[in-house]
């Protein structure tokens, strides 16, 4: 049978300060679609409110916005769909083999919390289907419980972009919180690259976490081999 992929997208558009401005990091988004598409994988976008996915302007420019950005930008129909994503009570989790968090600093506010996106994770994770991130993405595992109320992250191997990538984005005192600390917190065994921005990949049973924008096709590979 086909594989299916869910890709969950943010639909938070700025920071604390209206006029700063962030959204989906596309090419999270569009490395892992290109990978999981060569594999003939089904492919579906939902997001915590459902519908319009916008898009961290830093991430369309040059030279972050690769070949796979620029696809996208000039695809109708891909941008029809970061314009009507689903809303995860309309998703059915038995219908998903693997979920998979993009990031951008947006996921940081709407991620966390979501209890629709959190049930659909435990339901993937518990029935052995693939739980991935990449970047921020991760924000989106901090506070999910399994059905024995054990968080998911507690005592797992995971990566996720670091708290000196945030100060070197120049982004440190604007973000919400530290989530490289937060995960620390909540038990996660956080690992990173020895340098800031290099491409890192952990993969922990089938929790598949990537580090960085540049871990973003790596990470779907392994999400892709485990399928």
């Amino acid at each position: 049978m086909t594989k299916r992929i869910l890709h969950v997208v943010t639909n938070v558009s700025h920071y604390d300060n209206p006029r700063h401005l962030t959204g989906l990091w596309l090419s999270e988004l569009t490395h892992a679609y290109h990978v999981f598409a060569e594999k003939g994988f089904e492919q579906q976008l939902v997001s915590p409110r459902g519908g319009f996915s916008p898009l961290e302007p830093r991430s369309l420019k040059w030279p972050l916005a690769d070949q796979s950005v620029k696809q996208w930008l000039a695809d109708p129909q891909k941008q029809a769909w970061l314009k009507t994503t689903a809303r995860p009570e309309d998703v059915d989790p038995t219908d998903f083999d693997a979920i998979y968090f993009t990031g951008g600093h947006g996921v940081m506010w709407d991620f966390p919390d979501d209890p629709g996106l959190q049930r659909i994770t435990r339901d993937i994770y518990e029935r052995g289907g693939v739980v991935s991130s990449v970047c921020h993405g991760y924000c989106g595992l901090l506070n999910t419980r399994l059905s024995d109320g054990r968080l998911l992250v507690a005592g797992r191997r995971l990566t996720g972009y670091a708290w000196s990538e945030e100060v070197l984005a120049g982004v440190a005192k604007d973000v919400p919180y530290n989530a490289e600390q937060a995960m620390k917190d909540r038990g996660a065994l956080y690992e990173k690259a020895p340098l800031p921005f290099m491409p890192k990949v952990v993969v922990d049973g089938h929790l598949v976490t990537g580090q960085n924008p540049g871990s973003a096709k790596a990470t779907a590979q392994q999400v892709a081999a485990q399928l």
